[in-house]
């Protein structure tokens, strides 16, 4: 409704809008979203957890995939072409006598994923139980 004043020739309406009622309901939701944002929790992933290694490995071997995916294996700085067929019984045998050791893949970025993951298959066929990826820290 539009309120009358009076002035001195006569009534004239006021056109204006009452900003009372909205400035009320605007306070009213900011105190609403105030109250319930601590209470939306984001969405939190559970990661599965593991421990860390008790000690470091006596001896480390590193399995390496080149770009046109030949595999070739380096234990104590001495490397030796090897097939896929031929990794588990030569892994086997670098193991042989040392109790704590472990194996590193070491692959180019640029093959295909299914090749390490053939590597990585080969060495849990052969009860290989440390098997590790190396990567690269990015520089960003």
């Amino acid at each position: 409704m539009a309120s009358l004043v009076s002035r001195g020739r006569g009534r004239r309406t006021i056109n204006e809008i009452n900003m009372v009622p909205f400035i009320d309901v605007m306070l009213v939701l900011l105190i609403i979203f105030m109250v319930t944002a601590p209470l939306i929790t984001p969405s939190v992933i559970d990661l599965p957890s593991v421990a860390k290694a008790g000690k470091q490995p006596d001896q480390v071997i590193q399995i390496v995939i080149a770009k046109d995916e030949t595999i070739e294996m380096k234990v104590n700085e001495k490397t030796t072409p090897i097939t896929l067929k031929t990794l588990s019984s030569a892994v086997a045998q670098a193991q042989s006598g040392i109790a704590n050791s472990a194996v590193v893949i070491s692959a180019d970025k640029n093959i295909k994923y299914e090749s390490v993951v053939k590597v990585m298959d080969t060495l849990q066929k052969a009860d290989i139980k440390r098997v590790g990826l190396s990567v690269q820290l990015s520089q960003d």
